[in-house]
């Protein structure tokens, strides 16, 4: 079994890595990624320019995703890992002035929203109770890699207090939860059909703290895609292409969400992980960010190999992942008490 740290080293790399080998094709349709690259993704590459949303990044550079994620870290450090909504709001739009995300597309259509009303001085919770979209799950790894199996109330309730800046909607906080759940579970090295079992559980739990909506059940949604991956497990294209065509792989979190958690289940590493999620079709870089932290979580920082890893150090200088390796094992160790 791998040391915590190693783990914890897994998640956050895992995370930047799906999201950076996802980003190319971002959100378009699986024939366009096969057409413009003249097959499957197999490495990283550059954002095309034909990509309006992925034309913003160059090869190995991640996207808001792991950014967001990042920042969410930093605003808990700040309030000694108390979940603060002004904090995070307080971070989320500096980041977000600092790299103009607001004209260059780079924010999805829900944090979009939120995050200019609490730029205005106005409430965003008429926007958060009916955000339906991703941008609270594509973030929310780092905060599964807090706790372990054992506090799944306390997991559930800084998800949905980290959740709620942008997203307050019950699928929101079931989709946040489930992902978190998952890679809490990895953390503790549980086996996979007890990490989705642990998903399910905390999903259900953080789905009862939102405001209610009419959006599919992530859980039911993964069910599904769970059953697709036991019938297909020796067929991984049949695989891609049933979940791409009937879990979904959109930006909606009842489509995202178990999507990622049932390709995490069926790759069960790193890289593989990573190239499946880039070759989907259509919101790549967040179900690869989701779905390969997950797997990091599971095999470690050490599994991973060494040539992405100093990728992802180099293109993404603005941030040295392992310097929150530190703070989060000192929280983490806290929770375990």
């Amino acid at each position: 079994m791998q040391s915590q740290t190693d783990k914890l080293k897994g998640v956050l790399y895992g995370q930047a890595i799906g999201d950076a080998m996802g980003m190319p094709g971002e959100l378009w349709p699986v024939e366009q990624i096969q057409q413009y690259f003249g097959g499957p993704i197999t490495t990283f590459l550059d954002g095309p320019t034909s990509n309006e949303v992925a034309v913003n990044f160059t090869r190995g550079q991640y996207t808001d995703d792991t950014s967001q994620a990042l920042v969410i870290l930093e605003a808990l450090m700040e309030s000694d890992w108390v979940p603060e909504t002004a904090v995070f709001g307080k971070h989320l739009l500096r980041w977000a002035d600092a790299i103009d995300a607001f004209d260059h597309n780079i924010l999805g259509p829900s944090s979009k929203a939120a995050l200019l009303a609490l730029k205005a001085g106005a409430d965003a919770h008429l926007v958060t109770a009916s955000a339906l979209t991703n941008g609270c799950a594509m973030r929310i790894a780092p905060i599964g890699a807090l706790f372990d199996t054992r506090h799944c109330q306390k997991l559930v309730d800084m998800v949905c207090a980290v959740t709620q800046v942008t997203h307050s909607s019950d699928v929101a906080f079931a989709g946040a939860a489930m992902v978190a759940g998952a890679v809490t579970a990895a953390m503790d090295d549980l086996d996979w059909d007890d990490i989705v079992a642990f998903a399910m559980t905390a999903s259900a739990a953080a789905k009862d703290y939102g405001v209610p909506t009419w959006s599919a059940s992530v859980a039911a949604r993964l069910q599904l895609g769970l059953r697709l991956a036991w019938e297909n497990a020796h067929d991984s294209e049949r695989f891609a292409r049933l979940i791409y065509e009937t879990v979904g792989t959109g930006t909606a979190i009842s489509e995202s969400v178990p999507a990622a958690v049932a390709i995490a289940y069926y790759t069960r590493d790193v890289q593989t992980c990573a190239l499946f999620c880039a070759n989907l079709g259509g919101d790549t870089d967040t179900i690869g960010a989701m779905a390969t932290a997950i797997c990091g979580a599971k095999n470690g920082y050490h599994s991973i190999l060494p040539e992405w890893l100093t990728l992802i150090d180099e293109e993404n200088p603005e941030h040295r992942l392992l310097d929150y390796v530190v703070p989060m094992q000192s929280f983490r160790n806290r929770t375990l008490i």
